[in-house]
């Protein structure tokens, strides 16, 4: 008979983290796992295809990180289904479901560190509190597992290391975007950079950096992809660096492997990761790219070429590195096909679930 697991997620709106548990809890071999998915917020757009898959999913209606009540609408959900492992995402959905597995009985708790916090120090404290109350923590990368031993202080028996994965034929027969239609001059190559517009991911400091390559460079173009508070400052930021005019905010859009596939050059200028989704993306659209020494990079670059890792933080050598590609694109694009075997090859949705499987087959004895 299926053993009964539980994943509990902080929303479903689409994103990193959302995508990565809806492809791993829908691989999950129905003849010896039955899951269901616990979502802390309202039902959002990723809970259909978990539903079409024939997986049960129970949203919890939280709007605010204020709404203590959460706690107790999982413990009661939990406690009524019963599960043998509860398997948890996100800061708030660990925190939640750490606290509302104990109140509940659930026999194994495992959660998600999905990236290295080095924002918010309550986060952290209150990582360290609760992660007492749980067998396992799952790191997406080397960096992030040592994060958890050095920082947080876990035990190093307590932390696993299962990496993202990419699906690569999704990006096989993606017709190239054009940029035209974005309103960009035909001709221009792109630089293209995505994420939540928000501190994290640098997007001040890769325009800083690129400012005077494109006042050198006329036939080169930016487009950040993506939405978030920073918007309005990076905004202020490009007008004031007279960027008007060659630095593209389209907010989020649904085509992103079609942006991928008609992007010259892809840019990770992130202050801290965990493991990032979009340069898996952009690895298996067979796209060059250059990427700040983040937690999960050298991971994914190991096959690449030392010119595609810089510093983070580091203005001079990330524009560098871009204009290192510039100047000589052939030497980027002699790194891509290894990058992309080596992302097919050992980063699969399919491996990854393989692997979750087999550590709760582990706990559960």
């Amino acid at each position: 008979m299926p053993r009964r697991i539980a994943f509990c997620i902080t929303e479903l709106d689409p994103g990193g983290a959302e995508h990565a548990l809806v492809e791993i809890v829908t691989r999950m071999p129905r003849e010896d796992w039955e899951p269901k998915v616990f979502c802390l917020g309202p039902d959002a757009a990723l809970a259909q295809p978990l539903r079409d898959a024939g997986i049960a999913v129970q949203c919890l209606g939280a709007t605010t990180s204020r709404d203590l009540g959460v706690i107790d609408r999982l413990r009661r959900g939990l406690r009524g289904w019963r599960p043998e492992l509860l398997q948890t995402f996100l800061f708030h959905a660990n925190v939640t479901g750490r606290i509302a597995g104990r109140l509940a009985g659930v026999p194994v708790i495992v959660s998600g560190l999905r990236v290295a916090e080095r924002e918010k120090s309550w986060h952290r404290r209150l990582d360290r509190w609760t992660g007492r109350m749980v067998q396992q923590h799952v790191a997406v990368s080397e960096g992030v597992a040592a994060f958890a031993r050095e920082t947080l202080r876990f035990p190093a028996e307590r932390v696993t290391v299962i990496p993202n994965g990419v699906d690569v034929t999704r990006f096989d027969q993606v017709e190239p975007y054009e940029w035209n239609e974005l309103g960009i001059p035909a001709g221009s190559k792109v630089l293209l950079a995505a994420g939540r517009l928000h501190g994290q991911k640098g997007f001040d400091l890769l325009l800083q950096a690129v400012q005077p390559l494109l006042v050198a460079r006329r036939d080169w173009t930016v487009v950040i992809a993506g939405e978030g508070p920073q918007r309005a400052a990076l905004v202020r930021q490009r007008t004031a660096l007279g960027l008007d005019e060659r630095v593209w905010l389209p907010g989020r859009i649904d085509e992103f492997p079609r942006y991928l596939k008609g992007a010259d050059l892809f840019v990770l200028s992130s202050r801290w990761e965990g493991m990032p989704n979009v340069l898996l993306e952009a690895i298996a659209s067979r796209v060059p790219v250059v990427a700040t020494d983040v937690e999960g990079v050298r991971e994914l670059l190991a096959a690449g070429s030392p010119e595609q890792v810089v510093p983070p933080h580091s203005v001079g050598e990330l524009r560098q590195a871009i204009q290192g590609h510039m100047n000589d694109p052939a030497s980027s694009l002699s790194a891509v096909d290894s990058l992309y075997r080596l992302v097919s090859s050992e980063f699969t949705w399919d491996s990854v679930a393989r692997k979750y499987a087999a550590l709760y087959t582990r706990l559960l004895g």
